[in-house]
């Protein structure tokens, strides 16, 4: 099985080419970002071509202080529009495969109107990129539009766009109604990224109420040969962190 470093939390305290090549160092596969946006991209291809590593994919901007994205909000259209014509231009240039738009702390029907025209302009513009949604827990993200996978496949399905995909973050699931095995072999055809950390700390993925030995054993039973994400908050230098990587590494996936 192959893994993705999530470079918002996994050495953040780096400058993002660093990180990249700390992460190449400790044997991922590929990285992933939040906003690169204070990063030269040129920095980044760089990076990315010195160590042959790939960036899967960046978010859209937050938005303002206390905000959560823009794409759900009404009467935020433009600024949306702009936050993922900026979030495809840097995927672009660094050679990323996806783009994550946030929805933002919304709710309603003219949220939900909002949140639609953003993503199929994102998806018009998508330029064989992956558009990914993703559903965020009530406790990290209070108020945020997305709160459900059953929402997010729902959104998914009604715009019947092939570049639009669920962002599976194994963490925010588990929260939200967990049954992660069989709502990740039910959502299958949809999934556009996995992600994991533990639960309920979104520390390392080696302890708390998720088993990911069992898990990531189903996902790879299950034919999921993309790299996973590791977007987990390391609690101390994020090299100590790292002991549940080459165990899991070793977790088959089936043809």
């Amino acid at each position: 099985m192959r893994f993705s470093a999530n470079l918002g939390f996994l050495w953040a305290d780096l400058p993002l080419p660093e990180a990249i090549r700390a992460a190449a160092q400790a044997g991922f596969d590929a990285v992933e970002c939040h906003w690169p946006y204070e990063t030269p991209a040129a920095q980044v291809k760089a990076a990315l071509e010195e160590t042959g590593l790939r960036m899967l994919g960046l978010n859209t901007r937050r938005g303002a202080t206390g905000e959560n994205g823009l794409a759900a909000l009404p009467g935020r259209e433009a600024e949306a529009r702009d936050a993922i014509l900026e979030a495809l231009a840097y995927a672009e240039a660094i050679g990323a495969g996806a783009v994550h738009v946030m929805a933002g702390i919304a709710s309603g029907p003219e949220a939900a109107a909002a949140f639609r025209a953003s993503l199929a302009f994102a998806c018009a513009q998508a330029g064989g990129r992956t558009i990914l949604i993703e559903p965020l827990n009530p406790y990290d993200a209070p108020g945020y539009f997305l709160n459900s996978a059953e929402q997010a496949a729902s959104l998914i399905e009604d715009l019947g766009h092939p570049a639009l995909k669920l962002m599976f973050d194994c963490y925010h699931l588990q929260i939200c109604g967990g049954d992660i095995c069989r709502r990740f072999e039910r959502l299958l055809p949809l999934i556009g990224h996995v992600q994991i950390a533990s639960v309920p700390d979104r520390g390392a993925p080696d302890h708390g109420e998720l088993d990911y030995s069992a898990v990531l054993a189903r996902i790879g039973a299950l034919g999921w040969a993309a790299p996973i994400g590791a977007e987990y908050r390391p609690g101390r230098m994020t090299a100590e962190t790292l002991d549940w990587l080459p165990a899991f590494r070793e977790i088959p996936v089936s043809a």
